[in-house]
């Protein structure tokens, strides 16, 4: 079997546009990429592409030369061979080849790709992750509706204000009593100082874990802030150097959590490699969502094959990020369960692709 072709649908991708910390706006006008890496012997995989309009091109320029001819097998070899080129493909790119090579495989073998990895689980509990809302009152009512669904788990996007952060945290607490596992994720907004303040805060509001508190680059300060803090940390969802960068977290003992996603850390087979990397050590690795839903059905696949990923995330719990499947996860009662189709086993709506259709390149 050889790849006989790659190519990328440009769709529009209509949706209300909505925010998440002080600044990063999302939706609107955007657009989706449907990747397609087609064989000689007919099995084709798929993945989606956020923001094709920056990334598309890179994608046909630089990814498709590398693996057309190749054995879609070969997906260690493939995914190393785009490593090297890092320095011109955006992560996101790699990321959407390495699915569709194993959706390809998944479907060759009839089997779900967690299968192919090694299910270690069938079902994990959802968190519903929060976009930004203007006051504490707006985060409780969401916190609440969740909670009274039955989700165990709730992590706040706060303000991204180191005062009004620890407002809003101590207002979701009360809302939903002790029971409900809370996070909070301040997206890299303080330098020590607050970090360390905003920390023992949610210490106090008996808080799950924290994340990105610091820049992420700045080990230095994430190994005082480790030292000084009782509550988890978790890092290096976008550290420098992705799989590559991660030694320095563990030796230095800079975090607790290992963070990463298909997207940003380049695919599942990374992904994969990421969350046994922390396991080696006895560290948890959490999967961040993958900004689309293909991505995020991927990022299910590979929670299901490793012992150390304990949720899903359900970000923007408003739903915004879900577009162009047929069916979207079921996440009834917080709780969502492994694919049982082949691949990746989850349909693209193409009817309604085909509608928002503006090019193809290839």
């Amino acid at each position: 079997m050889r790849i006989t072709n790659v190519t990328v649908q440009v769709v529009n991708w209509p949706v209300d546009a909505w925010q998440v910390g002080a600044g990063r706006r999302f939706g609107g006008n955007d657009q989706l990429g449907v990747v397609t890496v087609s064989t000689d012997e007919g099995i084709s995989g798929h993945a989606f592409l956020s923001r094709p309009q920056y990334h598309a091109r890179s994608l046909i320029a630089y990814a498709k030369p590398t693996v057309m001819g190749r054995d879609p097998q070969d997906i260690g070899a493939i995914w190393r061979d785009l490593w090297k080129m890092s320095y011109s493909l955006h992560t996101s790119v790699m990321g959407a080849i390495d699915i569709c090579l194993w959706d390809i495989n998944g479907k060759i073998a009839g089997q779900p790709i967690h299968r192919l990895l090694g299910t270690c689980k069938e079902s994990v509990p959802v968190y519903s992750s929060t976009a930004y809302w203007e006051t504490p009152e707006e985060y409780q009512e969401e916190a609440l509706r969740f909670r009274d669904a039955g989700w165990i788990a709730h992590k706040i996007h706060p303000h991204t204000e180191p005062r009004a952060d620890v407002e809003i945290c101590a207002a979701v607490r009360e809302a939903v009593g002790d029971d409900m596992i809370l996070m909070l994720d301040s997206m890299w907004a303080y330098q020590y100082e607050d970090a360390l303040r905003v920390g023992r805060a949610i210490e106090d509001l008996g808080f799950y874990w924290y994340e990105d508190p610091l820049v992420a680059e700045d080990v230095y300060n994430y190994v005082k802030l480790h030292q000084k803090l009782d509550i988890p940390i978790m890092s290096t969802e976008n550290a420098p150097g992705r799989f590559y960068g991660m030694a320095q977290w563990i030796t230095q003992q800079a975090t607790d959590y290992l963070r990463g996603d298909v997207a940003v850390t380049g695919g599942i087979t990374p992904t994969v490699r990421l969350c046994h990397l922390a396991e080696g050590f006895n560290m948890k690795c959490e999967i961040h969502h993958g900004g689309n839903s293909l991505n995020n059905v991927a990022n299910l696949h590979v929670t299901m094959a490793v012992p150390n990923c304990e949720f899903f995330e359900f970000f923007p719990c408003t739903g915004d990020l879900q577009y162009g499947l047929a069916e979207e996860i079921d996440m009834t009662g917080g709780v969502v369960h492994a694919p049982t189709e082949p691949g990746l086993g989850y349909e693209i709506d193409w009817e309604r692709l085909r509608r928002e259709h503006i090019e193809t390149l290839e």
